[in-house]
């Protein structure tokens, strides 16, 4: 028996990388899968069927089950008709893996308009166009028959949105939306049974292979610890009823390790019983700044610190 027996799951940018890892192994645990794919190059450019045909093929080479999907997931015509063709083809839906992505790396002085708007489209766009018609469909479904509909999305955000990255300004700022997204959607989607997460891969794709600068080769005698095929478990654990009661949650993979992270909250707090001005926020500073202005690593702060 497969962990996702019976399930109709969806993957977006599966004709490489990770996404291509997410598909095999979905289809794996016995998951019927549409391998989504555009086919453009890294930067987003161009179009072509053939790797998500061939991701088909590998996991029809194997007994599983799929079928390709070539739409632009980020927009609205292709997500609706992303989402259609899986209810129409296999009945149901029960996984959206949100995995498409591009990059365009630039200094913010020397970003385009057209930088900008590729990446955030196909990242930010690309993860709600698909979350929004999956998200009526279940709806509409928990309504018809009157129970949760105990479906998953598994979005994908990243270390650069978390965290940030120089250079990355398009791209972080993207995944950071993915990030509340997540969030958002998982509060929305509760009460019709859709549990939402995003994980936050460090992996060796065609987008980090050229950035990484051998860091993430493979150790002679270690396990790959940044192969894409080390992410996957993560999202099929996620997209699986073993995740039950887990959502709204981010969980960074890197290697052999899982970290559960979250976003913006309280450090410090300085409380006034007037109205603010500019000298007593200045008289607060070294209450309010003390920390990150000592070099205190963001991760190493403590909530009421």
């Amino acid at each position: 028996m497969g962990l996702l027996d019976g399930k109709v799951a969806i993957v977006t940018g599966a004709g490489r990388g990770i996404g291509r890892a997410e598909a095999l192994l979905l289809a794996s645990e016995g998951a019927s899968v549409v391998v989504n794919d555009l086919g453009g190059d890294w930067t987003g450019e161009g179009k072509d069927d053939r790797p998500a045909q061939q991701v088909v093929d590998e996991v029809e080479a194997t007994g599983g089950t799929a079928v390709a999907n070539y739409d632009d997931v980020a927009s609205w015509e292709g997500a609706q008709g992303l989402i259609g063709q899986a209810v129409d083809t296999y009945g149901a839906l029960d996984v959206l893996v949100n995995n498409a992505g591009i990059l365009r790396d630039k200094m913010s002085f020397n970003m385009t308009e057209d930088d900008w708007d590729a990446v955030v489209k196909v990242h930010l766009k690309g993860h709600f166009c698909p979350s929004r018609f999956a998200a009526a469909h279940w709806r509409q479904r928990s309504k018809e028959t009157g129970a949760p509909v105990r479906a998953a999305i598994v979005n994908t955000a990243s270390e650069s949105g978390l965290y940030g990255n120089a250079g990355q300004l398009n791209y972080a700022a993207a995944k950071a939306g993915i990030a509340a997204m997540t969030v958002v959607l998982a509060r929305e989607l509760e009460r019709v049974g859709v549990r939402v997460n995003a994980i936050a891969p460090v992996a060796r794709t065609r987008l980090t292979e050229s950035l990484s600068g051998g860091f993430m080769e493979q150790k002679e005698g270690d396990f790959d610890r940044f192969a894409p095929e080390n992410v996957a478990p993560v999202v099929a654990w996620l997209a699986s009823d073993l995740a039950a009661g887990v959502s709204g949650q981010v969980v960074k993979v890197q290697g052999g390790v899982l970290q559960l992270v979250q976003g913006w909250r309280p450090l410090t707090e300085v409380k006034a019983d007037k109205p603010w001005t500019v000298d007593a926020v200045d008289e607060a500073r070294s209450a309010l700044f003390a920390r990150s202005e000592a070099g205190v690593p963001p991760f190493m702060f403590e909530v009421g610190g």
